[in-house]
């Protein structure tokens, strides 16, 4: 309705019924002007591309040829990345800890992370994005249960970590997404951060003040506040700037807070 302040979206459509129990990343892809989508499916243990309709194009199974899984039920992939040459990379987050590359014809092509805490290694890949609007293309990487994010290059060599335990910057942060010169972060227990294009921190918004409530999924709605996120598990921007925020709880909340 044009109304910035507006609470509610109206549904232009419901698809999905068969991808119930463990549809955990979407990402938007365009390739040769037509506009599909990348899904990572924890419960099936797989990659799906999947037509606006809902209509399943393919599946990829777990990534045999790494020789890091010795069947699917290893493998439980959260998150999903479009490469600027049409390939992707895929994070086992609720798996093994590894982030794996495939290329524009959904061939294996390797490995990076693997769990650990030092440098490069991960615990809790829980989301991913490729960031290309630099001097060069490189990996954001939320490694949640290090309270880090990560910065790799395309090859997977890690460039940098951002962390400070000390000061509280980053709890469980599960994903990143940009926002013209912003990025936001949601961090499962109970806020969501902004940082900017350097990944210095902006600012930090709705932090839960009851750490009993935070990283909760049974949390029902007679407990909600306005102004209190309980346990953020993936945010983004709109076109216009707004910031949509989804609280991992069981009978489902998402957030608008109008730029």
């Amino acid at each position: 309705d044009g109304d910035p302040l507006s609470v509610y979206s109206k549904v232009l459509e419901t698809w999905g019924k068969e991808l119930a129990n463990g549809l955990h990343g979407l990402a938007l892809v365009e390739t040769d002007g037509k506009q599909w989508m990348l899904a990572a499916h924890i419960g099936r243990h797989e990659v799906l591309g999947l037509s606006l309709a809902g209509e399943i194009l393919w599946t990829l199974p777990y990534p045999k040829e790494s020789g890091l899984y010795t069947d699917a039920g290893q493998y439980a992939p959260t998150s999903v990345a479009p490469l600027p040459d049409g390939g992707f990379f895929v994070a086992d987050g609720y798996g093994k800890s590894w982030i794996h590359r495939y290329d524009k014809d959904r061939k294996y092509v390797k490995s990076i992370g693997g769990p650990g805490s030092e440098l490069g290694k991960l615990r809790t890949p829980h989301g991913i994005w490729v960031e290309t609007r630099g001097d060069a293309p490189v990996l954001l990487v939320a490694d949640r249960e290090n309270q880090r994010l990560q910065v790799f290059d395309l090859d997977g060599k890690p460039q940098r970590e951002i962390k400070d335990v000390e000061h509280d910057l980053l709890r469980r942060p599960c994903h990143i997404h940009p926002g013209g010169e912003l990025y936001v972060v949601a961090d499962l227990a109970g806020r969501v951060t902004l940082l900017d294009r350097s990944l210095a921190l902006v600012a930090q918004l709705f932090d839960q003040p009851d750490a009993a409530k935070r990283a909760r999924n049974d949390i029902l709605p007679p407990d909600w506040r306005d102004g209190e996120f309980i346990s953020p598990h993936c945010a983004n921007f709109d076109s216009k700037g707004n910031l949509y925020v989804t609280d991992w709880v069981s009978t489902g909340r998402i957030t608008k807070l109008a730029r």
